[in-house]
């Protein structure tokens, strides 16, 4: 039992397992910023490209 409460303790001591948390919350917000950027630049682009249709079908 001694054993069992010395690995607690030890565990609750190390930095390991905020440091896991830390870097998953950092993780995400990468993620959900990249998301955000390639969905405007989607939309940029769409639309750009949605110009460049119309302007060409005009044309001719």
């Amino acid at each position: 039992m001694k054993k069992f409460a010395k690995k607690v303790q030890q565990f609750l001591v190390s930095e390991d397992g905020p440091t896991a948390v830390e870097y998953a919350v950092m993780l995400a917000l990468i993620v959900i910023v990249c998301l955000t950027a390639i969905r405007s630049i989607g939309t940029n682009a769409s639309a750009t490209f949605t110009d460049v249709a119309g302007q060409l079908g005009s044309a001719s």
